[in-house]
């Protein structure tokens, strides 16, 4: 119990001889402490809801929106996210991230390289070809890392001739899949090799078989197992490197992917066509390989570069590579 002001007075005046020392606890202290908690108690409750307000905003616009809908798509080991358009997966990239894919590539400071028009031409059809696409691409170039990033969803395989280089492209960018092969022709005798080739179309050379167990001359036959039994929706011939005699040439290439094509399992394929192109078409042991195992009535754009021809599966029956060119 606090002692009133009056009654503490005269208490000291009765002991003054006691030199007892005495505290004055005023009410206006017992207030003012109390005052400074309450204070104190507001500031923490503002802060922490705040803070609770906070974290629910945050939380909801972080959140994915309920009306888009996506799936992880794992290829080669890769995990990659695809759109899903009515129920069918598509294996287009944002298109602006493509035309600045492309713009890189085609604006690069080298001489070897396609141009804007001809990457373009292949990346429209990519980006139409039902994922997974099977892309197959003979030679490793400048574009290489372009064609693997626009098929991002679907199976890139590069065939090279130089297996230092396939390795060392492998090393540095684990992503690409790549083998080497063996080239046994010359560029100067490509008129004498599609011209053995067209004798033994019945046999050895004929535009459906299994080129593994293939002796025909412009046959790629020491590819892994593996490649001949996959159903490719599109086929770049850029490789192998070299337009002067002793080089391979590309007849060899043109052969095996006209092979390729017309030997797709109808089971299991997706699509009973085959997009090929032909790049440097503007030679002629391109153009002329091209004419004959592609054949003109397939061919569906040409700018001078680059070809493009679509070709069907065919009846293991048949013996002639075009219709228009039927055996006699």
């Amino acid at each position: 119990m606090f002692l009133s002001f009056n009654s503490l007075h005269a208490k000291m005046k009765n002991n003054n001889t006691n030199n007892t020392k005495l505290i004055l606890l005023h009410p206006y202290i017992l207030k003012q402490g109390s005052s400074n908690r309450l204070w104190f108690l507001a500031l923490i409750t503002l802060f922490t809801l705040i803070f609770l307000l906070t974290l629910i905003y945050t939380r909801d616009s972080l959140s994915p929106s309920s009306n888009s809908t996506s799936s992880t798509t794992s290829v080669g080991g890769v995990a990659s996210s695809a759109a899903v358009l009515g129920g069918v997966h598509t294996n287009a990239l944002p298109k602006n991230v493509v035309n600045t894919l492309l713009h890189y590539s085609s604006n690069a400071n080298t001489t070897a390289k396609m141009d804007l028009s001809d990457t373009k031409s292949i990346s429209d059809v990519l980006r139409r070809c039902p994922s997974p696409c099977n892309f197959l691409v003979f030679g490793l170039t400048h574009e290489t890392l372009l064609w693997r990033s626009l098929n991002s969803l679907g199976r890139t395989v590069f065939i090279d001739e130089n297996r230092y280089y396939a390795a060392y492209i492998e090393e540095k960018h684990p992503e690409i899949e790549a083998y080497d092969t063996q080239y046994t022709t010359k560029q100067s005798e490509y008129k004498e090799l599609i011209s053995s080739v067209k004798e033994q179309a019945q046999n050895e050379c004929k535009p459906v078989q299994n080129l593994l167990f293939s002796e025909c001359k412009l046959g790629i036959n020491d590819l892994p197992n593996q490649i001949y039994d996959i159903d490719w929706d599109v086929i770049l011939v850029d490789g192998p490197r070299g337009h002067w005699d002793s080089a391979p040439g590309r007849m060899s290439t043109i052969f095996t992917s006209a092979v390729l094509a017309r030997n797709k399992k109808a089971a299991t394929a997706k699509s009973g066509k085959t997009h090929i192109f032909v790049h440097d078409y503007n030679l002629d042991p391109q153009r002329v390989s091209s004419e004959e195992f592609l054949c003109k009535e397939n061919l569906v754009e040409n700018n001078g570069m680059l070809a493009h021809f679509v070709l069907e599966r065919m009846d293991e029956n048949c013996f002639d590579f075009c219709h228009s060119k039927k055996s006699s």
